[in-house]
């Protein structure tokens, strides 16, 4: 690969156009940009780029559902891009919205945008969107870091317009970051008896037979590991209820796709162990420099006993060696019971909406954030009485 590409500055003389079109539609210029974009962007995610989001929209989107906002300079220059369509609901609320596109195997939305061109970006959608005569109701957008450029840049650009721009709901997950080693990490955040209970469990495993750690090498073909990987996936508890990527042709497809197309990009991350030539858990991590995103896990649970999910999540904090990699987002649920007890930073992943422009859609949105406002109190009014109920338990 070579050296990263210098960020371009943004400079006041530039004029920002954003155009919608269907991703097939997208011209080889663009195409072509992209990847350069996701080097420049003000904040990285793989799920935003090019070998990750194509596939995704050609994959796993409805026909004829998500507009590809584009934002280019006059010059023709990739600003950036976002993938929209209208949803019809917001949260239990009937109403028809923008919402930003995703899907159940991305794990951050947030757009790939040029760094130092944030607000100006947000600006032009906006306007843009307002414009349009299939937009209404509101901009949401889900699956932003929380205190990152992007949702600054989305917020200065509201207030720019005269629009609020309102956090509606947050979540937490696990982040590894730390300049540790990996074997002082693991001594200081897992708990000492867990640690002496994993390094029993590993000695137990080796009297099993051959135990081999190994990571996928730069230059070595994916396709054995990707294949590998959707069969042990299948072999477990996500096969027998049908949610293994294996027990979805398209699915399957689209892994095969998105990994080759990461290993391609030098940015597949790929860590299995084998017990006797044969992988018993495998992971896969999505590098973006300077973070990265722990994408996938599976086992084989015939050795669920020795806990080779937790062993190779010890294996994976291999990651901690390398400088160009600064933070591993775990793209896990929030309160997830194994990497939580492994990992001991967080990130807060947030949804923001934003209403349109005009009288009617302002009021809308006041109308909706009322409602939000008033569910959650209620939430919390019972959240509290059920602590009551159980005092003295």
């Amino acid at each position: 690969m070579g050296a990263p590409t210098r960020p371009v500055s943004a400079t006041d003389e530039w004029k920002l156009a954003c155009t919608f079109q269907t991703p097939e539609s997208l011209s080889a210029s663009i195409v072509a940009q992209w990847s350069v974009l996701a080097d420049q962007a003000s904040e990285p995610n793989c799920f935003a780029e090019g070998w990750f989001l194509q596939p995704s929209l050609a994959l796993l989107a409805e026909p004829d559902t998500v507009k590809l906002a584009v934002v280019t300079s006059t010059s023709g220059l990739l600003v950036g891009l976002i993938p929209l369509m209208i949803e019809t609901d917001y949260g239990r609320i009937p109403l028809r919205h923008v919402q930003n596109w995703t899907h159940h195997h991305s794990f951050l939305d947030a757009p790939l945008i040029r760094r130092g061109m944030e607000d100006r970006f947000w600006q032009i959608l906006l306007q843009s969107l307002d414009e349009t005569d299939w937009a209404t109701g509101l901009l949401h957008i889900r699956g932003l870091p929380a205190d990152g450029r992007i949702v600054r840049g989305l917020e200065r650009a509201s207030a720019a317009l005269d629009r609020p721009c309102d956090v509606v709901y947050r979540t937490r997950r696990a982040l590894l970051r730390s300049d540790k080693t990996p074997d002082d990490y693991w001594t200081d955040t897992v708990r000492k008896k867990k640690r002496k209970e994993m390094n029993r469990l590993a000695n137990r495993l080796a009297d099993q037979g051959e135990v081999r750690y190994a990571t996928l090498g730069a230059d070595e073909d994916a396709d054995p590991w990707i294949g590998a990987f959707l069969a042990l996936e299948r072999q477990g508890w996500k096969g027998k209820n049908g949610s293994a990527m294996a027990c979805e042709a398209t699915l399957a497809k689209f892994f095969e796709i998105v990994a080759t197309g990461a290993h391609a990009a030098g940015k597949l991350d790929f860590h299995r162990i084998d017990l006797d030539g044969a992988p018993i858990a495998m992971l896969v991590n999505f590098l973006t420099a300077p973070g990265g995103f722990s994408y996938k896990i599976a086992f084989d649970e015939r050795y669920a006993r020795y806990s080779p999910g937790i062993l190779i999540e010890r294996y994976n904090l291999k990651i901690l060696e390398r400088r160009d990699i600064e933070w591993l987002d775990s793209c896990a649920e929030e309160g997830h019971s194994m990497i939580d007890s492994l990992w001991a930073e967080r990130r807060d992943i947030v949804r923001v909406s934003v209403p349109l422009g005009g009288r009617r859609h302002r009021a809308v949105f006041r109308a909706c954030r009322s409602a939000e406002d008033m569910a959650s109190r209620a939430r919390g009014i019972a959240g509290k009485m059920k602590g009551s109920d159980n005092d003295g338990d």
